[in-house]
């Protein structure tokens, strides 16, 4: 999530848990403690791809922020004993401040790698997009409150049970959406096809569906409250590229972050020819953020480089507006097709216009 939530997170947990003894001090130290795991972001790891499949590590690893926790209540019971906090009380403190922001981070599409060093995948739940105002601000009102107007810790504890009641129903929406696709995949035999089932920008009202077929993916969107079935709309994936970015470190590197949910193409750049991979999970159909050329044609032969980011198309307004529009109003036609350029659409689309 971004940084004022979890800073807010961190605030409201810090009140709540040790707000009777040190008053503002927690709601502060608290959100210095929430947005702590992210200041691996300074790390530079070499290249674009290290960096962007790095982050949220061993900062975010539920293993070592148990530890770091335990450290610094051990130090701080020891430095501070004039407070006459017990350990247990400053375990839970920055146990409770440090282990929430991974576990956040993990609901939403990027992924989060909570058991660090362990050579296991990224962790993502992926019902919650990066920003989303309705989580934001039962905490951030709460905490703005207790420091206006004094520690009331019943606000926290509000603030921090609308939040938690807000994850849940991402959650439930999400199954919702995975259910009712379910027979429209399996009308076009892709049942067992991976597929991502995630919010659109900055609600959980609308939702996006991305399935992985071979050298294609599909699109969908389907609104929470709709009563008619997703159409599903197929793009071209460069699957013809696959195997030369599977035969870089670089690429492997990708796929293990993003799983099969990336797509490839070859750009030219005047007299050079890029291998380009674009993770297709973040942003939404027509503008996803991270592209990274991974390898130069050299002779007819791809030839790795130091990765580098490629801008991608920026979300406009009116592309924004469109998708508030299709989440307010359901069973309102609008196709993932409607952000591309017609000749991205791989095959005649099934998708009305809208």
């Amino acid at each position: 999530m971004d940084s004022l939530t979890q800073a807010c997170l961190g605030a409201a947990i810090g009140g709540a848990v040790l707000g009777r003894r040190l008053g503002r001090k927690a709601v502060l130290a608290g959100a210095i403690l929430g947005t702590l795991p992210d200041l691996d972001v300074v790390i530079d790891y070499g290249d674009a791809v290290a960096d962007y499949t790095y982050h949220r590590g061993f900062s975010h690893s539920l293993l070592v922020l148990a530890a770091l926790s335990a450290l610094l209540a051990g130090l701080t019971a020891r430095l501070a004993p004039a407070w006459g906090i017990p350990l247990r009380h400053w375990a839970t403190f920055y146990a409770a401040c440090l282990l929430t922001h991974p576990l956040l981070d993990a609901f939403t599409t990027y992924g989060t790698q909570l058991w660090w060093p362990l050579p296991a995948s990224p962790v993502s739940w992926a019902s919650i997009f990066i920003i989303d105002p309705l989580y934001t601000l039962p905490l951030l009102i709460s905490v703005l409150y207790v420091l206006a107007r004094g520690l009331r810790q019943r606000a926290l504890h509000l603030g921090l049970a609308l939040s938690t009641l807000y994850l849940a129903f991402s959650l439930g929406a999400k199954l919702v959406i995975d259910q009712r696709m379910a027979p429209v995949l399996a009308a076009r035999g892709l049942q067992e096809a991976p597929r991502l089932v995630q919010p659109t920008p900055f609600n959980t009202l609308l939702w996006r569906i991305t399935v992985v077929e071979g050298d294609h993916y599909y699109e969908a969107l389907s609104g929470l409250f709709d009563s008619t079935p997703p159409t599903l709309e197929r793009f071209p994936r460069g699957g013809e590229h696959a195997d030369t970015a599977l035969a870089l470190p670089s690429g492997r590197r990708l796929q293990w972050f993003a799983g099969p949910f990336l797509r490839y193409r070859v750009k030219q750049d005047n007299d050079t020819a890029w291998l380009i991979a674009t993770d297709l999970r973040l942003g939404f159909p027509g503008f996803h953020p991270f592209n990274f050329r991974l390898a130069q044609r050299e002779d007819g032969k791809w030839q790795p480089v130091t990765t580098r980011e490629v801008p991608g198309r920026p979300a406009d307004t009116a592309a924004l507006m469109k998708l508030l529009n299709r989440a307010i109003t359901p069973d309102m036609s609008l196709c993932p097709s409607a952000f591309f350029q017609p000749e991205k659409v791989a095959g005649p689309s099934t998708c009305p216009p809208p």
